[in-house]
């Protein structure tokens, strides 16, 4: 069997990046059951309630929902078990400091497999105030509306020409 190579995407939690702001990002690998691989393998997960929280020097991955794997007997995993995250003593501890500090907290932000391994990116974010989602919106509906004369100018130019 061939090892696989490149970053396959499972889930990404859009909504994360709209309710917070990212702060800092890390990748980290994920203690599974065999169950879990295979049902992520068929592309089954949902990070949207995800979070992480730090106990006792470890990460640990709370409310992912990877569905139970079909064709597992009783020995199939609980689909929203906590899970284990694998990281750097260092980061661990620089994690807690900050998630610690008022407002802040920590999200998984995309579950994928990366040259066969699963790894989940998760965020130190801080929760955006409703205003400043309608900023984020505007902002994003104005770079849009640029981009759209911008190359409406352009198909006109090339067009005439």
């Amino acid at each position: 069997m061939a090892k696989e190579k490149g970053r396959k995407l499972i889930a990404q939690n859009k909504k994360a990046r709209h309710d917070y702001a990212i702060l800092d990002t890390y990748e980290c690998g994920l203690v599974l059951t065999g169950t879990e691989v295979k049902s992520m393998r068929q592309g089954r997960a949902s990070l949207v309630d995800g979070f992480v929280s730090v106990e006792s020097g470890e990460a640990w991955l709370y409310n992912v929902h990877v569905p139970e794997y079909s064709q597992g007997t009783w020995t199939n995993h609980s689909a929203r078990r906590k899970r284990k995250l694998l990281m750097h003593r260092e980061e661990i501890d620089k994690l807690e400091r900050k998630a610690d500090e008022a407002g802040h907290t920590i999200v998984p932000l995309s579950l994928y497999f990366k040259d066969g391994r699963a790894k989940v990116e998760i965020a130190l974010a801080k929760g955006k105030k409703e205003y400043d989602k309608r900023q984020t919106m505007r902002e994003k509906q104005d770079t849009r509306e640029t981009n759209r004369t911008i190359s409406a100018i352009r198909r006109k130019q090339r067009g005439t020409v």
